[in-house]
Parts: structure tokens; sequence; C-alpha cells
């Protein structure tokens, strides 16, 4: 994988969002936006080119070869067995969130997130006039933890009808095991919760630890279930590539397929189906030199980063989650602060407020970046 910064310009580096977010625009290194910040799989970048140069950009047939691909994908790197299931194809994951809210629960209804989690979530449901319902992680001994205590008592109100599980989790980097899993599973069986796993960081584990699918703890518990997939994370094509919806129950694949019918969601884009299939055909190598990339890049931060500035140790994802409550910051002060610094990430209170004094920072980047990332933070707390 070449050093070098990917080219074009990243969403969130221009000026003005700079300078909004984080009061300055002068050399910031753009270290917030979760992509990848490298060059791209050779075989994806090859077949965009190829496509673009087809000089033909009508409507195509979106063929079955391109959901085998993930299928073969899911087979392969996470010893998934399909039987059973279906991959409807999805937009977003936002799609995919924004629709199955809408359909399986009803206005006035509770829908429970588990912060700090990614920040499109609650919007999403206050949009839907449903009522997000906090279950904040445990921050234990400097590593999270779910809380399934919490989690029952929450499930067992009758008004609180789905749970949106972020697994791996963004942003703490948590690679909730099998056990963990199945702990949600049983709660939310028992009090008809349906779990909404996103887990389209699926792929990005750093060994030793594995990503554990929630469709093998939902088979024993028989919990109503669908988890959003695709390589928009995995590859760095979120500007290009629809996403998956993976289900077992066949209501919820129909109403699915129903509302996307009436909204017109799955109009094929030339391009992301190419870049769809060659990813998953043709992108294992490149992907095992990200993940080696971004666990070299952690313990660049694990012996870089100045007292004050702590590394939460992630499990998996190329978020890195840093713990900054020792500097004493407010939440205004914290992105000011981060931007006198020069560097741009995303401060914690954007996941909820039980990330305030926190900040992600994106580690999929070239690995000089992350040492000046890290020499620029201690530079400014030594002053």
């Amino acid at each position: 994988m070449t050093a070098e910064p990917a080219t074009g310009s990243a969403q969130g580096t221009d000026a003005a969002t700079l300078a909004r977010h984080f009061g300055t625009e002068r050399d910031l290194l753009p270290l917030w936006i979760a992509e990848p910040s490298v060059e791209l799989a050779p075989a994806v970048v090859e077949v965009l080119r190829s496509r673009a140069a087809a000089g033909w950009y009508g409507y195509e047939t979106r063929p079955e070869s391109i959901v085998d691909a993930f299928w073969q994908w899911a087979a392969d790197r996470h010893g998934w067995d399909r039987t059973g299931e279906r991959a409807i194809v999805s937009p977003s994951v936002g799609t995919s969130v924004g629709v199955l809210i809408a359909e399986l629960t009803e206005p006035g209804d509770g829908v429970i997130l588990q912060p700090p989690v990614f920040t499109d979530f609650k919007p999403q449901i206050v949009a839907n006039d449903r009522v997000p319902v906090r279950n904040p992680l445990l921050f234990v001994d400097g590593r999270y933890q779910l809380d399934l205590d919490g989690l029952e008592a929450l499930a067992a109100e009758p008004g609180n009808r789905m749970l949106i599980l972020c697994t791996p989790h963004n942003p703490v980097g948590r690679v909730w095991s099998h056990d963990e899993l199945d702990g949600v599973a049983a709660i939310c069986a028992e009090h008809d919760v349906f779990v909404l796993a996103d887990e389209i960081h699926a792929d990005l584990a750093l060994a030793p630890h594995r990503f554990t699918p929630f469709t093998s703890v939902a088979s024993s518990h028989d919990v109503a279930w669908a988890a959003t997939h695709g390589p928009i994370k995995t590859f760095g094509l979120a500007g290009v590539c629809d996403t998956l919806l993976i289900t077992d129950r066949t209501d919820v694949a129909e109403r699915f397929e129903r509302r996307s019918s009436q909204l017109h969601l799955t109009r094929n884009n030339v391009f992301g189906l190419a870049a769809f299939e060659a990813a998953y055909r043709h992108g294992k190598d490149w992907l095992d030199e990200l993940l080696a990339l971004v666990a070299g890049n952690l313990e660049v931060l694990r012996s870089e980063l100045p007292d004050g500035i702590d590394l939460i140790e992630p499990d998996g994802t190329y978020l890195a989650w840093l713990d900054l409550r020792r500097l004493s910051l407010d939440v205004p002060e914290l992105p000011r602060w981060l931007g006198s610094a020069g560097v741009a990430l995303s401060p914690g209170h954007w996941f909820g407020r039980e990330g305030a004094g926190f900040a992600r920072i994106t580690v999929a980047a070239p690995t000089p970046m992350i040492d000046e990332g890290a020499r620029r933070l201690a530079s400014t707390i030594g002053n």
C-alpha cells in the first residue's frame, strides 16, 4: 500500500468547513473524516477507470454476481453461512436505518441507542417522530462495555421497540464478542425488541479480535433483526457504492422492498456496480495491507501521544478514540484547542454527551500524517 495520501479533495477539508468546526482553516491535518486517506484498492480504481472509458452511462441491470460477491466475501472472511437470509440493496446505511425505523416502529416509540455512538442515528430517530432512548456504554478501567442490565430495564418498557446496535462500534472501536452479542440477543428476544445491527465496519477487526455477525447469535434466541453491510467503509467507497440490508425475516425483507419500490431507492449507479463487485472479488490483499497500516499507526499513537492524552485501545475499525479529559477543556473549548494544535479531529461530544472530553482520530492514513498529528498535539500541550 502506498504511503502517499489519497489524491483528490476529501469531504471536510475545505476551508469553510474547517473554520466552522475548529475556529481556523490554517494548516489543519484532516484526520476527522471516517474514511481511508490512502490510495484505494488498485482493482477498484482500475475498474472505475475502465467503466468511465466506456463512454456510455445509461441504465444497467444489477447482475446477481454483485450480491454473490458479497456472500462469498462474507463466507471467506467471517465464516458466514447465508442459509435462509436475504441481502437487499439499499443506497446507504442511513437509508436502511430510516426505512426500518419508519416501518417497524410507531410515532412516539422509543429507539434505543448506546452512546457515544455514530452521530447520524439520533437525528434519524427524531426525524421519524420517535424517541431516542439512551443506554450508554460503560467505561470501566479504560475499556468500554455494554450495559446489559441497563438494556434489560429499557427493553422491558413496552414503548421501546428497537435497538440500533453499532457492531463494531463507531467511535470507541469495540468489536463486541460472541458472548456480549448473545446477551443483547437474549434480552431483545425476551422483550420483543427489534435489533438493527449496523455492521458496516465488519471487515475492520484488528488481530486478535474477530467480527461476530449478529445473525450467529440471533438464531439461538429467535430475535427479530437486520444488519447493514457493504464495501463503503472497508474500501473507502461511501461516495460510490450502495450498501446491503441483511435479514432472515421475510416480513422485514418484504416491507423494506415495498418501501424501496415506493421511493425508487434501487436505481443503479453504473460506477457503483463496478466498484462493488471489484472490491469484494479482488480487494483482499489491499484490505490486509490497510489493517497492517492501521496497526502500525496505532503503535505510533501509543508511543508518541503526549502525557494528558490517552489512547483507548481499539479492537477494530480505523478510528481511534482519544481521552483528553485530563486537559480539563469544556465542550466548546476542545475543538478550538484542536484547531490551535493544527489537528482536525472529531470532538467526542458529537457522538453524545458521554463523549465529552474525548476525540476521534482516523488512523487509515499515511504514517507520517499520524506521526505529525501526535507531534502537533504534544507541542501544543508543551506550550
